[in-house]
């Protein structure tokens, strides 16, 4: 294809509080292009505040997909982010180059290498993986994945709990490893676009920083609100939207269970332990993109 005529997509990953979106508005606003979020949890419509997402006035600035579009009573999957960037593609003037960015690793793998067509797993299947896991080092959580589905542990650099809670649920939905999947051909969907990767990689300190004055504007800024809305439509614990950082914290200061201090002070913290889950993930997977 001739690159003077190929489609532009640009991929900004990076840990939570890298400045992603800041820097995909700009990016966008000089492209003329459009920012398509590449995070799990931005999906999810009520959290605005609690995710992160950009606000209405950058929303304004330049045209941003798959934010918000996602009730948070569903288990939004990979495949399905992937069906919908897809009609984004579709959809979007040739033109238009595409933005997106997030700190998802496993939608950014899925959009660049392909993803595997794996059978839905059902939701008590998944829990029950979930729960399994809950406690386990990243030792002991490889241990459980060597004993189910050697071949897929033997491909996984790092045990992280989402990757082993998948392969541990494929594995007993499907009665075939989650590898076995895997190996099938693949084809990511910007194959044919001019493509421009990117990790922020924020020095450690000043990321802690950051983090730390984002979750206490957060709280003073609609957060406590959105937890509030969340918690009125009585959701399955168990479903993702539910596991957001500082859902949970507020949730207990609400019921009087804990301090705001603490709440606060617990939500910085794994927001902090989320950061490293990601710089773990950008390292290993994604070592080869360039950092700024």
């Amino acid at each position: 294809m001739d690159a003077a005529k190929a489609r532009r997509a640009v991929l900004i990953a990076g840990p939570t509080a890298s400045g992603k979106s800041a820097l995909a508005l700009e990016v966008a606003e000089r492209l003329g292009g459009i920012v398509v979020n590449t995070d799990a949890m931005q999906v999810y419509d009520v959290l605005r505040v609690v995710t992160a997402r950009p606000g209405r006035e950058d929303e304004g600035r330049a045209p941003h997909k798959l934010y918000g579009f996602v009730p948070p009573s569903v288990r939004f999957s990979t495949g399905r982010w992937l069906e919908a960037v897809q009609r984004v593609i579709d959809a979007a003037d040739p033109g238009q180059p595409l933005i997106f960015v997030g700190g998802t690793g496993l939608y950014f793998d899925a959009l660049t290498k392909g993803f595997a067509d794996v059978p839905e797993v059902p939701a008590e299947i998944a829990l029950q993986a979930q729960q399994e896991i809950q406690g386990l080092d990243e030792a002991g959580r490889m241990r459980l994945l060597e004993r189910e589905d050697p071949e897929t542990a033997r491909r996984l650099k790092v045990a992280d709990p989402q990757r082993v809670e998948r392969a541990l649920a494929v594995k007993r939905a499907t009665g075939r490893p989650l590898s076995s999947f895997q190996q099938a051909s693949q084809q990511g969907l910007i194959d044919d676009f001019v493509v421009e990767r990117m990790v922020l990689d924020p020095d450690r300190d000043v990321l802690r920083a950051r983090i730390s004055r984002r979750f206490e504007a957060m709280f003073e800024g609609g957060a406590v609100d959105e937890v509030k809305a969340l918690l009125s439509l009585h959701l399955d614990p168990s479903l993702p939207a539910m596991k957001a950082i500082g859902v949970r914290e507020i949730a207990d200061w609400l019921a009087g269970r804990i301090e705001k201090e603490e709440a606060v002070e617990r939500a910085i913290i794994a927001t902090h332990q989320y950061a490293k889950r990601q710089r773990t993930w950008f390292r290993n997977r994604m070592g080869d993109w360039p950092r700024r």
